[in-house]
């Protein structure tokens, strides 16, 4: 399994980030995640660390190296990161519990399964032109659905959603897929903060464009310009299918080919949980990257 991966978080106009990110993976399937932590809520960057930290928990449990079954390991997933949530809100005695959205992606025997809950968003595209899009639980796409799009939306409030995990109602997710991926696929997930500020076009034109090492901080920063002073946190992870056997590993390139059964690599950190939370840029993901690969490397001399 190969891919070129890369993802970039900002705080943007907020007091903090409560977006989080991550993936993990074994030799041969992986998962990526992305969960944005609802505002109007307390501790909304908890909810969404504690959902991708119970996705990426149950992975390295169940991935050995494969899922058995992708979309019960999704669903799966979502209801204990949403059990997680409820149940800090209770040890804590709080009269509303933390939320947040999520999308989750997994690769596995080449094909790609995404679910999602809320309006943080996977997109998958092929030789340039847009193949899928997760439709937000919103009443604004709920609206569009229903009544076609040619309907105006203005009256409607598009950060009213009618599900996310840690209501007191059991969340609402579809699983969909499986499609099966071709070489340079580009697989995108992303927060509203980014979607909000740019157009679903603008995306396509250029993660089509460019490697995802470049579109990704582009599409981060448009977002930001176009947000202004009022950005909300912009937070994207995006990956190339299948990259050369020559890609270079220091610029996000990711081959599992040599990786040894029982080995886990994840750059979900638990600790963000115990520190303040400020931007997470590229260049101190890359370097989780390269610690991970090394890691690999070493692990892989080893067997050798």
């Amino acid at each position: 399994m190969k891919f070129s991966v890369f993802q970039v978080s900002r705080k943007g106009g907020r007091d903090k980030n409560e977006d989080r990110m991550g993936y993990c993976y074994t030799r041969e399937s992986a998962v990526f995640l992305l969960a944005d932590g609802m505002g109007g809520h307390p501790d909304g960057e908890v909810a969404a660390q504690l959902a991708i930290q119970a996705v990426a928990a149950l992975f390295q449990r169940e991935a050995q190296p494969l899922l058995s079954n992708v979309p019960t390991f999704l669903t799966n997933a979502l209801m204990a990161a949403h059990r997680q949530i409820l149940r800090y809100g209770m040890d804590r005695g709080l009269l509303d519990s933390p939320r947040t959205t999520i999308v989750v992606a997994v690769l596995q025997s080449g094909s790609v399964t995404w679910t999602h809950c809320g309006d943080s968003r996977f997109y998958l595209l092929r030789q340039g032109e847009l193949l899928k899009r997760t439709r937000d639980h919103s009443l604004v796409e709920q609206h569009l659905v229903r009544k076609g799009a040619s309907k105006s939306t203005e009256h409607l409030n598009r950060n009213v959603l009618f599900t996310c995990l840690g209501s007191p109602t059991k969340p609402v997710f579809n699983v969909d897929g499986p499609v099966a991926l071709q070489q340079g696929d580009r697989v995108m997930l992303c927060s509203d903060g980014l979607w909000s500020s740019v157009s679903d076009d603008d995306i396509v034109a250029n993660l089509a464009s460019k490697s995802v090492e470049v579109a990704v901080p582009d599409l981060v920063e448009q977002a930001l310009r176009q947000g202004g002073d009022t950005s909300d946190n912009v937070t994207c992870l995006a990956l190339q299918w299948e990259t050369p056997d020559d890609f270079d590993s220091t610029r996000g390139g990711v081959s599992t080919d040599s990786i040894s059964d029982g080995v886990f690599a994840s750059t979900v950190q638990s600790g963000w949980l115990d520190a303040t939370v400020g931007d997470l840029d590229d260049a101190a993901i890359e370097r989780s990257i390269a610690e991970i690969n090394d890691a690999i490397r070493r692990t892989a001399n080893k067997k050798t």
